[in-house]
């Protein structure tokens, strides 16, 4: 076990001391070392054992304590990260580097889910009162207003792994999911589509309307009209990702391929698909939006758009932590606006469409 990590001084059991290593391996029932190449980010870990570790350190409130390693006479960082993301595969993801970061820039680390419009607003207003030195948000969050007024009433600096870049003080990471959606669209058009079916996310997230443009876009840039039918509601979740594959499949004219907003929506047309007896991707070209762990545990495996989600929350640390530094020294806090590059993943879910 790495002996540099202590515990965060919260016990989820109401008790003194919080949740330990040895907690989260029995709860997770995995190995204090595995519990530990989980929490650093080591890449040799088994996706299965992975998320059943980060389901427990999220049911202990197991947060690392990273202040044993600063350095002597230096003032400890304390940064929390709040989340309310329904999809775990991307919670996942999201974790990992915001964990790996945090060792590694040597600060504590406070991991909290916010649901609910209040809960946002007694969870940020804990943690100032607190004296956290800095928020990490990740989507939905930063598209809710409740999170951007409570931002502009505070000097806690705030980085956001979001899709848009809203105005006010609040640094960003993100990609283009405009181009990225866009890139998704040609592939499918260049292989002959022309019946695409479109599957939207939240419409609460700045992502999903974001998405829907740039498939409008590369349509558009085709000369290919964009039929309203084919065009379904989700809401970034599975069961969402059912009941819209069920609506475009019952069409009298369905899509000849399919592009979900998310990986997680994706995998559940892959599964009506299943139950119809639709071949994919023979009878039916199904595509996602993220490369999470659900583009891999399918079959078939799923062609995605790669979104960098652990390496947007390293960033994000980085950022905050740089925040939190000039702001201590009586420096300026710059607004950060950063880009990261997204990339087009060519699996086994696409073909061209069946000849009739």
């Amino acid at each position: 076990m790495n002996d540099s990590i202590s515990i965060n001084q919260k016990s989820p059991r109401g008790q003194q001391g919080g949740a330990t290593i040895a907690d989260v391996a029995r709860e997770s029932g995995f190995s204090p070392m595995t519990v530990s190449r989980v929490i650093n980010g080591e890449k040799n870990v088994k996706d299965s054992t992975r998320e059943s570790v980060l389901v427990a350190v999220e049911k202990l409130k197991y947060s690392p304590n990273l202040a044993a390693r600063t350095l002597a006479g230096a003032e400890p960082i304390r940064i929390a990260m709040l989340y309310g993301n329904p999809s775990f595969a991307y919670l996942s993801r999201l974790l990992v580097g915001t964990l790996e970061q945090a060792r590694k820039s040597h600060v504590q680390l406070v991991i909290e889910r916010c649901e609910s419009e209040q809960g946002i607003y007694d969870v940020f207003n804990d943690l100032v009162e607190g004296g956290v030195d800095g928020i990490v948000l990740s989507a939905p969050l930063c598209d809710s207003a409740t999170v951007l007024e409570l931002l502009e009433k505070t000097d806690v600096p705030c980085v956001g792994i979001t899709n848009w870049a809203p105005l006010g003080k609040m640094s960003v990471v993100r990609i283009d999911d405009i181009e990225a959606a866009a890139t998704m669209t040609r592939h499918l058009i260049s292989l002959g589509h022309k019946r695409i079916g479109f599957v939207k996310g939240n419409p609460e997230q700045k992502a999903s309307p974001q998405r829907l443009k740039g498939f409008e876009m590369a349509m558009a840039e085709a000369g290919l009209p964009v039929d309203p039918a084919l065009v379904v509601h989700g809401l970034f979740t599975y069961r969402s990702g059912l009941q819209a594959a069920e609506q475009l499949l019952d069409l009298p004219n369905p899509p000849t391929a399919i592009f979900a907003s998310n990986d997680d929506m994706a995998a559940a047309v892959i599964t009506v698909a299943h139950r119809r007896h639709l071949d994919v991707p023979r009878d039916l070209t199904v595509c996602g939006f993220d490369d999470t762990d659900f583009a891999l545990s399918i079959w078939p495996e799923l062609t995605t758009i790669h979104q960098p989600i652990a390496d947007m929350s390293r960033t994000a640390v980085e950022i905050l932590v740089e925040r939190i530094r000039e702001k201590r020294s009586g420096r300026a806090a710059k607004r950060e606006d950063r880009l990261l590059d997204f990339t087009f993943i060519r699996r086994e879910s696409d073909a061209a469409p069946k000849l009739e």
